[in-house]
């Protein structure tokens, strides 16, 4: 069917099938129908209206029922049976009154049910209702198939973003001596507000960030993505790891003037009312200091070797809030220690109750997985995490990064001095 044909008054005429094996019948009908204004096609039997919709389908048919070789409940199996013709709505006219009849008429397929002998003004107010009903469901079909395609590139175009998002987590195969990393990332939608990364400074010094911009959804996602590609390394041109050094060359920017960097870079806008927060330090594999600023963010957990985990101080404000100075913590890891980076989206999490899963939850699954390799370790404080929340997919996306200082690195501080045999 012609998906742009409009009906009377507002385009070309409908077009109406008459099917009726009783002449004077279909003269009637053609005729009162022709004076309303429509098309009209009268046709006297069953097989012939079959051929007469394939040839060109008919915006409304009107069917009766008693008919010789094929009556008017096949006449409507056949036609709800054609892809092409299943949605052109049937009436049926027919002096049969029984109230069987026209339960069958229905479930055969009929919109309506017309008893003969029939006044014509109610025949064109329930022709005049089903059509406008059929415009108006061509008009959602189209509409529906557009949406469609629509959501079919929407969707490509989110898995390409979602990609783009992928190639700022920390690549696959990292290796710093005396240091092993571990990472779960896991958007709550298509694209995330969250990033993470690992990024080599040189020198055995490796940065560590976690970052998490408010709300989610595209313009959550563009933003992280503008600020994974300032914290990018060192190689690339928009990282802003590092800054000119007094005798040329360049020098690692510490962590409060990154932070200070992004500060000038992102003021709070009102219109979008985003907000980012951040935790980014610099570890020294060498020292095992770690030296980290935190703006806005959930301060690391420290786990010693032989101690329980402790969350470290973070205070400071989210990006482009204030012009107040950014202030640097430190903290030394032995071989053994682990520290553990992670968004709000893990103490946050809610149970069905509403209830946070909180820092004391998230401290004692770190201190159970304290045996477990550190991959696994971060698995189980996710699987925590989730498990707290129950069904469904989480509110806010979660994000983990977890750092280990191997024990071998002890091994140097730990070999026996040459004794004077005397």
């Amino acid at each position: 069917m012609n998906s742009q044909k409009t009906y009377r008054g507002t385009g070309p005429l409908a077009s109406i099938l008459v099917v009726d094996d009783t002449p004077a019948n279909l003269q009637v009908l053609a005729g009162m129908l022709k004076d309303r204004g429509y098309k009209v096609r009268p046709v006297p039997s069953g097989k012939l209206a079959l051929l007469a919709a394939d040839r060109d389908p008919p915006d409304l048919i009107l069917l009766d029922i008693n008919m010789p070789e094929m009556n008017g409940y096949e006449v409507c199996e056949h036609l709800k049976a054609d892809e092409k013709l299943m949605g052109i709505p049937i009436i049926f006219i027919s002096a049969l009154t029984d109230q069987l009849d026209k339960v069958k008429a229905f479930a055969k397929g009929g919109v309506d049910y017309i008893t003969k002998p029939f006044q014509m003004e109610e025949l064109h107010a329930r022709v005049e209702t089903h059509l406008k009903l059929r415009q108006l469901q061509i008009e959602l079909e189209a509409t529906n198939a557009q949406l469609s395609k629509v959501n079919v590139r929407m969707a490509r175009d989110l898995e390409a973003a979602a990609k783009i998002q992928e190639t700022f987590l920390p690549r696959q195969g990292l290796r710093v001596p005396g240091l092993d990393f571990a990472w779960i990332y896991v958007p709550c939608d298509e694209l995330a507000g969250d990033g993470l990364c690992v990024i080599p400074l040189g020198d055995g010094k490796v940065g560590l960030y976690v970052l998490d911009v408010s709300g989610h959804g595209v313009a959550s996602a563009l933003l992280s993505v503008t600020l994974s590609r300032l914290l990018s390394p060192p190689s690339e041109p928009s990282s802003i790891l590092i800054r000119d050094g007094d005798r040329g060359g360049f020098d690692i920017a510490p962590p409060a003037e990154v932070a200070a960097h992004l500060n000038r870079l992102f003021p709070f806008d009102p219109a979008t009312e985003q907000l980012s927060t951040l935790i980014y330090g610099i570890l020294n594999a060498a020292t095992g200091e770690f030296r980290y600023v935190s703006a806005g963010h959930p301060g690391p957990v420290h786990l010693p070797y032989h101690a329980d985990p402790v969350i470290l101080e973070s205070e400071g404000f989210p990006i482009g809030l204030t012009d107040e100075v950014y202030e640097e913590r430190s903290v030394c890891l032995r071989p053994g220690d682990r520290l553990y980076l992670y968004s709000d989206g893990v103490p946050e999490a809610m149970n069905p109750a509403g209830d946070q899963f909180g820092n004391a939850r998230l401290l004692e699954a770190i201190a159970h997985g304290r045996s477990e390799p550190l991959q696994k370790s971060v698995a189980t404080l996710l699987e925590e995490t989730v498990r707290w929340h129950g069904t469904g997919r989480p509110h806010d996306d979660l994000s983990i990064l977890a750092v280990e200082v191997s024990v071998a690195s002890a091994v140097a501080e730990q070999k026996p001095q040459n004794m004077d045999p005397s």
